[in-house]
């Protein structure tokens, strides 16, 4: 996720370009606030934003991803296969409405009401997933959740030590890049749903694919990059407290996408070694 609410100070170009799906998510909120927003959501109140703030509201939200995916989870291992799944496809459908409804809405007062219905939404639909590919290939949920939590740290490290920063150009570009892979699996889902077919090579486990996976996964770690740029500069620009229910639910969209890619490009490479 870029910076939306930044960009609107840090550059004049706006751009407003939403699109379907769980990378959609993430191209929507490269344009979210770009033209919402004016300079008196800027300003110092008696509860401002702050990094410690944002990272309190981001461990509630993965709290409660983590018992909504454990439930869901559960049930499946359990034998329980039409309550997961309809707990799996409801929690995606629900997750992707609330998470439209949280980047376009205008009153910031219901962040905190909303986003933490998102998570236990998400939770539903990561646990289904994450049971689904744990059943096909054992061990593989939990190398996916090590290297999604390596990827975060080293990411956050880099961006601590100003490796890699945000720059306008840094943001265009990933948001470039983000929506393009938006586009792609837009085209993949249409052709799959309607017509059967299915985008040659790149969702296979071939080399193609399997490099395609590398390439998203980078993008998604890099998305990173802006989360964390978010939600320092929301202490420095002093913006109001919900705020920090917004950065908290962008990380969230973030590091759910990264998680799920990871799932995809391990899945890829134990089935070409077969």
């Amino acid at each position: 996720m870029s910076n939306p609410i930044f960009n609107k100070f840090l550059s004049k170009d706006k751009v407003l370009a939403p699109v379907p799906v769980k990378v959609e998510e993430q191209a929507n909120k490269e344009a979210l606030l770009n033209s919402r927003y004016s300079d008196e959501d800027v300003t110092v109140a008696s509860g401002q934003m702050t990094v410690v703030g944002a990272i309190n509201k981001t461990l509630i939200l993965f709290s409660c991803l983590f018992l909504a995916a454990a439930f869901t989870w559960g049930n499946l291992m359990a034998g329980f296969v039409d309550r997961a799944q309809m707990l799996t496809v409801g929690g995606a459908i629900v997750g992707f409405v609330l998470a439209m409804i949280i980047i376009f809405i205008k009153n910031k007062t219901f962040y905190k009401f909303l986003t933490p219905v998102y998570a236990i939404a998400e939770g539903c639909f990561i646990g289904g997933i994450s049971a689904f590919f744990e059943s096909a290939i054992a061990g593989l949920v939990a190398q996916a959740v090590i290297a999604t939590f390596v990827t975060i740290l080293t990411m956050l490290a880099l961006f601590r030590t100003g490796v890699i920063r945000a720059t306008e150009k840094f943001r265009s570009t990933l948001f470039t890049a983000t929506l393009s892979i938006g586009a792609i699996y837009l085209i993949q889902f249409i052709a799959s749903v309607f017509f059967g077919r299915s985008i040659p090579q790149i969702f296979t486990a071939s080399p193609i694919g399997i490099g395609f996976s590398l390439l998203v996964v980078g993008i998604a770690s890099l998305n990173l990059i802006n989360d964390f740029d978010f939600i320092q500069k929301g202490e420095e620009y002093m913006l109001e407290k919900e705020y920090e229910w917004y950065g908290a639910f962008g990380l969230m969209v973030t590091i759910v996408w990264l998680y799920i890619e990871i799932l995809h490009l391990l899945a890829k490479i134990a089935a070409s070694r077969d």
